[in-house]
């Protein structure tokens, strides 16, 4: 097993959802490695939590990574955080990212969770997407 991969992993798909026309038409450029600080303002999208196991096989070392992309938006209603959250995953699932170490070999979509957060004044959905990567 390596963990070898999770930061090209990262990169990619940081780079990906970062140069969507579609994704950019909702959000802007407010796409983030991580949280922003200070209170919630608008909509955004941040790269979440990772999980990664070990998928060695015969043909070499590989990994599991279990990621998260999380949407956040202050707006009314989950309308807007769940188109956002669509794009996301239209634009990641079975995407051939290229990687700067290893190679991607597939990508897909788990699970999602919609709740309110900060008190009910905003929406949060966790998408957690699978993928496979050897190095």
């Amino acid at each position: 097993m390596s963990y070898a991969g999770a930061s090209a992993l990262q990169t990619a798909v940081y780079q990906h959802l970062s140069a969507s026309p579609a994704l950019q038409a909702l959000v802007g450029t407010a796409i983030h490695d991580a949280a922003p600080p200070g209170p919630i303002s608008g909509t955004y999208v941040s790269l979440g939590p990772e999980e990664v196991r070990d998928a060695s096989d015969q043909s070499g070392p590989g990994a599991r990574h279990d990621f998260t992309v999380v949407v956040v938006s202050d707006a009314a209603g989950f309308h807007l955080a769940k188109e956002v959250a669509g794009v996301v995953s239209d634009l990641l699932v079975g995407a051939d990212l290229p990687l700067t170490r290893g190679r991607l070999v597939a990508l897909w979509f788990l699970r999602a969770r919609a709740r309110r957060v900060e008190n009910a004044t905003a929406r949060r959905i966790d998408l957690t997407f699978r993928a496979r990567v050897e190095l």
